[in-house]
């Protein structure tokens, strides 16, 4: 009896005295964090709906939508322009022919024909087999094979085979296994290996092509890059790389009315793509501007001689105040509110036609206001 009462006098924990103010303030900020954190992000971010109180920011009146003229919402012969047409003239009349129902006057070809639109359903890739005649000479055992068509190539995928593959791959994210199983209840065997290799080939001979798109984005005024994570299932690697993680880089250049798109998957991340990127920049132009959130691996380690403008997303930094709007509702309304300076700022200068610089420029003079 005596060695329970001793364990309980000795595990019996003192007594706290209460929190302060202060801290139960600082505890309960903390954890209504933390609920926000839990519940997710809300699904809009405007002023109004993120400041539901009376006394809130006013978010900026968004400027009215024109009007669409209604439609019957189907598409007509004009927006089907890779649809093979096929012209067929009348079976019994021909221009300046008499007209057969009133017989006085001439009937005269129209300058629109009326538009027939039929859709069928066929396989991605179709396959044609060439059954080629053979004939055996009983006497001397010669055989002699009738001569494909011209059309035929020499190769038994051709290259619209391969640019379907590697649009489907690339372009329409269906996967090599995915296409396999499409194109076998279509009764044409096409394994993922095959796939692989075909897009392989073909890709060696555009390059150049490849090679050129990123000399011209590397001239760009304006580049966004981001990465994400990516699986490969083997990837070589050097004998000194100590990394384990594999990204794929989506850089976008902008400048001379035209916009390019550069990806890159490897153990690289985007900010080292868009330092190998800027290496065939011209060195007369001028430092472009970056645009990117404000992760550090975002920013490239420039070689010397080389630099550039940095400009992080506002959108990614304005988040961050709405997340905790309602523990600080006072200091994140004030910040979203200049926030929302800075966005309709950046509009008007758009809808002026401003240069990315002037842009910029003009957005940092009127924040220091």
């Amino acid at each position: 009896m005596s060695m329970c009462k001793n364990w309980i006098r000795s595990s019996t924990v003192p007594a706290r005295p209460p929190l302060s103010d202060t801290d139960y303030d600082k505890l309960k900020t903390a954890l209504h964090a933390l609920i926000e954190r839990l519940l997710g992000p809300t699904k809009t971010e405007k002023l109004a709906a993120v400041f539901a109180d009376e006394n809130s920011p006013a978010s900026a009146a968004a400027p009215p939508r024109a009007e669409s003229s209604p439609g019957h919402g189907r598409n007509g012969a004009l927006s089907f322009t890779g649809a093979r047409k096929v012209t067929i003239a009348h079976q019994h009349l021909a221009g300046g022919d008499r007209c057969p129902d009133c017989g006085q006057g001439k009937v005269y070809a129209q300058k629109e024909p009326k538009a027939l639109v039929r859709i069928v359903g066929q396989a991605p890739l179709a396959a044609t087999i060439y059954e080629l005649q053979r004939l055996r000479c009983n006497a001397c055992g010669q055989i002699f094979t009738a001569q494909e068509p011209e059309s035929v190539g020499p190769e038994k995928y051709d290259a619209t085979a391969a640019a379907m593959i590697a649009q489907l791959k690339y372009g329409s994210a269906v996967p090599f296994s995915r296409l396999e199983r499409m194109e076998e209840l279509m009764g044409i065997p096409l394994p993922a290996a095959t796939q692989w290799e075909v897009v392989a080939d073909a890709a060696e001979l555009i390059k150049p092509v490849r090679d050129e798109l990123i000399r011209q984005a590397a001239q760009g005024e304006v580049l966004h890059n981001d990465d994400t994570s990516m699986r490969v299932l083997r990837l070589v690697r050097e004998p000194s790389d100590q990394r384990t993680g594999v990204f794929t880089s989506g850089i976008v250049a902008t400048g001379g009315g035209r916009k390019i798109a550069l990806y890159f998957t490897g153990r690289q991340h985007a900010g080292e793509n868009l330092a190998e990127v800027l290496k065939r920049r011209a060195p007369e132009l001028s430092a472009p501007i970056q645009m990117c959130d404000a992760l550090s691996r975002n920013v490239p380690k420039l070689s010397e001689g080389v630099e550039i403008l940095v400009a992080n997303c506002l959108a990614h930094g304005r988040r961050q105040f709405v997340e905790v709007a309602q523990s600080f509702p006072r200091s994140a309304a004030m910040c979203s509110k200049r926030w929302a300076g800075f966005i309709l700022t950046t509009r008007r200068c758009v809808s002026r036609l401003f240069q990315p610089r002037s842009v910029c420029g003009f957005t940092n003079n009127t924040a220091r206001r």
